[in-house]
């Protein structure tokens, strides 16, 4: 199986990198066809849910997440 990379982005929507399955909560798959980056919406301010549509640069949205570094 080819590898999937999710990037949480500064103040931003996470980039999902890779084929991958985006299931709805009815149990529907999203068309990816031909897609192979995408950014789904973290600031839930989005009107195309659940993509980004850049509207966190607007609602003045922020977050700033790192990895926990290992014990």
């Amino acid at each position: 199986m080819a590898d999937v990379t999710i990037t949480l982005r500064p103040n931003g929507p996470l980039l999902v990198t890779g084929p991958v399955k985006l299931i709805d909560t009815e149990g529907k798959e999203y068309n990816l066809a031909g897609k192979e980056k995408f950014s789904l919406c973290r600031c839930g301010q989005t009107k195309n849910r659940p993509f980004c549509d850049g509207t966190h640069k607007e609602c003045g949205w922020a977050a700033v997440d790192v990895a926990p570094q290992a014990p």
